[in-house]
């Protein structure tokens, strides 16, 4: 009984997180916010869901493979929404009309060749 109600709450918690970084990827005003609502919340609902996952099978096969998932999410993510984020920013898409500190343009290194 206990083992349901846990497996039910990480679901539901990763669920909802899934639900929030949905409707932030569509209210959201510019790419740049949009990404980090996708990112952030995505990979914890993601993972929550995988946690769920891995006690309700309770089994050694299942446990490495989403643990191998989570790893991957938690690798993968900030650093292609880090490289989607520079390259729209190279490409000149433009900020929010709100966003009042631009610091990328004051540093100044994000424009220059670096790669």
């Amino acid at each position: 009984m206990i083992h349901e109600i846990i497996v039910s709450i990480f679901l539901l918690i990763g669920g909802l997180f899934c639900l929030i970084a949905a409707v932030g990827v569509v209210r959201l005003p510019d790419l740049f916010i949009r990404m980090h609502a996708a990112t952030k919340t995505g990979t914890v609902g993601v993972s929550s869901i995988v946690v769920g996952m891995i006690i309700h099978f309770a089994n050694i096969t299942v446990t490495s493979r989403g643990l191998l998932v989570i790893a991957f999410f938690l690798l993968t993510a900030p650093v292609a929404a880090h490289m989607i984020g520079r390259a729209a920013y190279r490409s000149g898409v433009a900020l929010w009309l709100l966003t009042r500190v631009d610091e990328w343009k004051t540093h100044g290194s994000i424009m220059q060749d670096d790669d």
